[in-house]
């Protein structure tokens, strides 16, 4: 079925990709790296004489085999295949060892991130505090003060960063009434019913209203919160996300690629979900953290920022959120839009619906970039198998 998507002019109707059904499988395989024919969008401009080309020195990675649970083994190969991957690049010590893609990808085809693309907000917002442009202590409403009629009253930069805001919403990927389709709506994401007002992304917020819980409590995950500091970012600084991810993260970083992020028919940027990259741009990025957040002397994010991420969250918060049960038996935290898993050889990573990874290990000089088409949007026993994988990665490296 994936070779027959978009292909005819026009397509035959059962192989259209269109936006009522751009994140469902079969047409995520064609859509997820074809997302601005699909939803409009603002690039994130590269470099193009300023581009790092890492070395290259391939390994034979994909005969790594680990358990897969229940007793099963299996390889990282075929985990590869078993988890619809589009693209993976794995760098160690800096230089790529494995890279690899399918469903129509190349090595210069940029893929959404899903919520990945928070994890980019992130070190973007580092990078602006660094510079004390981004103030975080300061209330949402001082660069925001439209919203200080709803439920983000009182709360502050920091709780956004950390999802730690007594906002009521349900994070429901397969839900197909509520708030949840509203906000896709208004970020261009859902096709409008017929006679239905187009609304846009900011307007969005007035609905809200309601608290579920006090600021600065349990980590609870809700994509607007990220949206809302895109917004606030753009206050702060006075310019438009996409070109400040493009100024301060994608040229200085060396990006071989221009980036893009989904935007509302306003402008206004998804940045809880809509940034497309490619796999190596994503692994490069992941590179960055590992050499400190600098490229040849150069600062672009503050290593007290990284180490911020890697130290400074709440595991008590995590204990208490909706995502614990994903990793039981971990122990981890959530912190500027970024997840860890705490002890002597710490795992930051990012990971977005679908199967959206960006994974970075310190200790062992390890960056796993993972792109993917899967079908459910959440799948706890695929979740549990990247882990597994992404172990037995670091594992087979950490002895190289």
């Amino acid at each position: 079925m994936t070779a027959l998507l978009m292909q005819g002019f026009p397509p035959a109707e059962g192989g259209q990709v269109t936006l009522a059904n751009w994140r469902t499988s079969p047409f995520n395989h064609w859509a997820f790296h074809h997302v601005r024919e699909i939803v409009p969008s603002a690039e994130i401009a590269n470099d193009p004489g300023n581009v790092r080309d890492l070395p290259t020195a391939p390994a034979d990675l994909e005969a790594i085999a680990f358990n897969a649970g229940e007793g099963a083994r299996t390889t990282f190969g075929q985990f590869l295949d078993a988890s619809d991957t589009d693209g993976i690049v794995v760098i160690h010590r800096g230089r790529i060892v494995l890279e690899r893609y399918g469903n129509g990808m190349t090595a210069r085809t940029p893929h959404i991130l899903m919520s990945v693309s928070k994890s980019m907000l992130g070190l973007l917002a580092g990078i602006l505090a660094g510079r004390k442009i981004l103030d975080l202590d300061k209330p949402v409403t001082a660069y925001v003060p439209e919203v200080a009629e709803t439920a983000y009253r009182g709360a502050s930069v920091r709780q956004l960063l950390d999802m730690r805001v007594g906002v009521a919403f349900d994070e429901d990927y397969l839900a197909t009434s509520g708030p949840i389709i509203a906000y896709r709506k208004s970020t261009n994401w859902n096709p409008l019913a017929p006679g239905e007002t187009a609304s846009d992304l900011r307007r969005f917020y007035k609905h809200l209203a309601g608290s579920d819980g006090e600021h600065g409590g349990r980590f609870h995950y809700v994509s607007p919160n990220t949206d809302l500091l895109g917004w606030v970012i753009e206050r702060a600084a006075g310019a438009r996300y996409a070109d400040l991810m493009s100024e301060l993260l994608w040229q200085p970083m060396g990006a071989a690629t221009s980036a893009y992020i989904t935007v509302d028919r306003l402008g206004a940027p998804r940045c809880a979900g809509g940034m497309c990259t490619t796999t190596r741009d994503l692994a490069l990025v992941g590179q960055l953290l590992i050499e400190g957040g600098a490229r040849g002397g150069r600062t672009i994010v503050p290593e007290s920022w990284i180490a911020d991420i890697t130290l400074a969250g709440s595991p008590s918060a995590w204990r208490q959120g909706s995502f614990l049960g994903y990793y039981p038996d971990i122990d981890m935290h959530y912190r500027a839009k970024w997840y860890v898993e705490r002890g002597p050889r710490p795992l930051l990573f990012g990971m977005g619906i679908h199967g959206q990874n960006l994974f970075v290990d310190p200790r062992a000089e390890l960056v796993i970039a993972k792109q993917s088409s899967q079908a459910l949007p959440i799948d706890p026993s695929m979740i549990a198998l990247t882990s597994r994988a992404v172990n037995a990665m670091r594992e087979e490296m950490q002895g190289n």
